[in-house]
């Protein structure tokens, strides 16, 4: 909240991750880098999803490792300039209301609307999940996301290309309870990134974990020096003097998206069409480029691994504040769609019954 003259609600923001792993580049040019920027517009709420781990991912090994992950993936938010003072960052599983609030959610919408979103059958591949085998929880995967979103009645999800999809079921779900129960929900917008999606060092497609491609926001300076040297360019460019193809390239793709000096950038565009440029000079100015974006970076990762306790204080203080703000929406849900009532109703017959034994107690 803030004052202007008087109290006003400012808007809310809710997107996150699950805790797989460490953040990288394509995640930051994704939605992270729209997250840092708007947190002191928004209300913003980041979610550690991992009951969403378990789509793909029900094993005992994975959940074991959540809580190391949660942390890592809370220090990739915090490096990379998220303020938990005005950031809360909540765990999925300790809010209860997630899963009510999905289960209604679930009746809102059929099997057929979820089975024509192309992300969830991309997801099952990847996991190696035959279409016979696909859990019932990883084609809800879409109606789980709507009840993180919805829960903090958020208006705005940053977001990456792929989930851009889900944001829109998220949309009709919410028009669909407000059509029956009133009004309750905001139709959330999705922001997908300046980058929707960020090639790998590959080549292959987009930048993954599970992909091996993929430059951390955590990489130290030599690692990323070795990543870029090792870059994909264009395979038919033999030598320097054969004029290269810039479009698609996933070296000058990076250099767009990291490096500030675009008049080196134009230049090395120029020069690589004319074949009067190597790759080692455009990977090297590259590999500063993203080296001194990171470097903040890491600083503030050297300040809070100092600080072991402060990640932890931060992905609790965050879950209390998104709890309250979950049982809000939740009594809010309930009256609106009479179920409040309906437990009223019977706990007031039950009393006038108990009243009535009462009477006839003491008049015997």
């Amino acid at each position: 909240m803030h004052e202007t003259g008087k109290s006003q609600e400012r808007k809310r923001i809710l997107t996150g991750d699950r805790p797989t792993g460490r953040l990288h580049l394509g995640h930051y040019v994704g939605s992270l880098k729209a997250r840092v920027r708007l947190q002191q517009e928004y209300d913003t709420t980041l979610i550690v999803a991992d009951l969403h781990m378990l789509t793909t991912r029900p094993n005992r090994e994975a959940i074991e490792e959540i809580s190391e992950n949660a942390r890592g993936l809370v220090l990739d938010y915090l490096a990379a300039g998220i303020d938990p003072a005005v950031t809360s960052i909540y765990l999925q599983s300790a809010v209860r209301e997630t899963s009510e609030l999905n289960l209604i959610l679930e009746m809102l919408v059929s099997v057929n609307r979820l089975n024509r979103i192309p992300s969830i059958k991309e997801m099952a591949r990847a996991a190696n999940i035959s279409d016979e085998e696909l859990p019932f929880g990883l084609l809800g995967y879409p109606v789980l996301q709507a009840a993180d979103i919805l829960l903090p009645r958020a208006h705005l999800v940053p977001v990456g290309k792929d989930n851009e999809s889900h944001v829109e079921v998220t949309r009709e779900l919410a028009r669909r309870f407000n059509q029956l129960y009133g009004e309750v929900f905001p139709i959330p917008d999705a922001l997908v990134g300046e980058v929707p999606t960020l090639l790998g060092t590959d080549g292959q497609g987009k930048m993954s974990k599970s992909l091996g491609n993929a430059i951390y926001l955590s990489d130290d300076e030599k690692t990323v020096n070795k990543k870029v040297r090792g870059m994909y360019t264009d395979p038919k460019r033999v030598h320097a003097d054969i004029p290269g193809t810039v479009e698609g390239n996933p070296v000058f793709q990076y250099h767009d998206a990291f490096n500030p000096d675009k008049t080196q950038i134009e230049e090395f565009k120029s020069r690589y069409r004319e074949g009067k440029i190597g790759d080692v000079e455009i990977k090297d100015a590259l590999a500063l480029a993203i080296n001194r974006f990171l470097a903040p970076m890491r600083e503030r990762y050297c300040r809070y691994q100092e600080d072991p306790g402060f990640v932890d204080q931060a992905i609790i203080d965050g879950t209390e504040r998104m709890r309250a703000a979950a049982a809000d929406t939740m009594r809010t849900v309930r009256s609106a769609m009479g179920i409040a009532g309906a437990l009223n109703r019977i706990a007031r017959t039950a009393e006038k019954r108990r009243k009535r034994l009462e009477k006839v107690e003491q008049a015997g």
